[in-house]
């Protein structure tokens, strides 16, 4: 382990032990937001801490096998310590790598809910057809995962599924597997509206983004113009007389949000505000990661020649190609069952950010 990651690592161990210290003081005992406040940091500290604390056990394990080694004339012991020595040094090795993972920058949206866009992009029909597939999909993922799913708005196409449908997911680290879905996913399959059994190839698009708090956001009223018209066309669950819908254009940056599938006026402002706020925060970012020259893939346009992913049905096969990875679950997977590529793109990630470190 180098200089620089055990004094990293002895900080961790000096502030958790003063958080405990803290959480000793009557003071701060009787203080419901400081407790939480400690017990939140001590928790995010907690993997760390006790990863380095098994690492200095290992250390003094090792070198006293290394003194019984040059001390102990006895041929037993002797035995003891070679063995002691070999077992501890191949455990120091894996705590190293441990130790290297969870010193892994965390992306700062992680914990946070995610707003998913789908839309259908090229393919016509079919394409919103297979947009609705995708919505099924990420409310039985959500439903596996204990997490709550919320319609923000909806276009239905006349042949089936959605032109467009966004939603909130709300839960635990929802945005850490979530944002793996962001971009063009591309389908092969017969069409129900295809009368020959041709396969056809068609493309939806998902955009995911951070949910974000108006503290995190902080957006003037001034900057703002807000138009109201009436709820209209397919998908309006709630159309009516009344100017209910509205339109929030954000103008310093140009970017729009609208709703017209809440219950009224309100529930329309507060859904356009909500994906407003998401689409400035996702904008900001953006800016940073071009300065950092880190570009993120966007959704893309929906050409087929810009995917993420692949569901073949004739094979029953679904293919991540950032990963180059197969499976030939695509029933299972269209039913929630997702994890298996998720838990392979989370891996990816560290393992990618764990490059960038070193070339750095």
């Amino acid at each position: 382990m180098n200089q620089k990651t055990r004094e990293a690592l002895e900080l961790v161990k000096r502030r958790c032990e003063q958080i405990d210290q803290s959480l000793l003081n009557e003071d701060v005992m009787t203080d419901i937001k400081k407790v939480m406040q400690f017990n939140k940091e001590r928790s995010n500290l907690t993997g760390l801490y006790d990863v380095y604390q098994e690492f200095l056990l290992t250390e003094n394990s090792i070198n006293d096998a290394r003194d019984l080694l040059e001390n102990e004339k006895d041929p037993e012991m002797r035995e003891f310590a070679k063995i002691q020595l070999e077992e501890s040094n191949h455990r120091l090795t894996e705590i190293e790598k441990e130790i290297e993972l969870l010193l892994v920058p965390k992306d700062p949206n992680d914990e946070k809910n995610v707003i998913i866009e789908i839309r259908g992009a090229a393919g016509g029909d079919e394409a919103n057809i297979f947009a609705g597939d995708l919505y099924r999909m990420y409310m039985r993922y959500a439903e596996k995962n204990n997490w709550k799913i919320k319609t923000m708005a909806e276009n239905i196409s006349e042949a089936g599924g959605y032109s467009l449908v966004s939603f909130i997911i709300k839960g635990n680290k929802v945005f850490s597997k979530m944002k793996f879905e962001a971009g063009a996913h591309r389908v092969q399959r017969v069409p129900k509206t295809e009368s020959k059994g041709r396969i056809q190839t068609s493309t939806a698009t998902v955009v995911v983004l951070p949910e974000v708090s108006d503290v995190e956001v902080i957006i003037k009223q001034s900057d703002l113009r807000i138009d109201t018209y009436r709820a209209s066309g397919a998908g309006g669950q709630h159309v009516n007389t009344t100017d209910s819908a509205v339109r929030v254009t954000h103008i310093p940056t140009g970017i729009v949000s609208s709703s017209q599938d809440g219950r009224s006026q309100h529930d329309n402002k507060d859904i356009a505000m909500t994906m407003l706020r998401a689409k400035i925060y996702e904008a900001e970012l953006e800016k940073k990661r071009e300065a950092e020259s880190k570009l993120r893939k966007s959704a893309g346009s929906g050409d087929r020649s810009e995917k993420i992913r692949t569901y073949n049905f004739p094979d029953n096969r679904v293919t991540d190609h950032r990963i180059g990875m197969s499976i030939n679950k695509l029933d299972r997977f269209l039913e929630g069952d997702m994890e298996e590529i998720i838990s392979e793109l989370l891996n990816n990630e560290k393992k990618e950010k764990i490059s960038e470190q070193f070339d750095e």
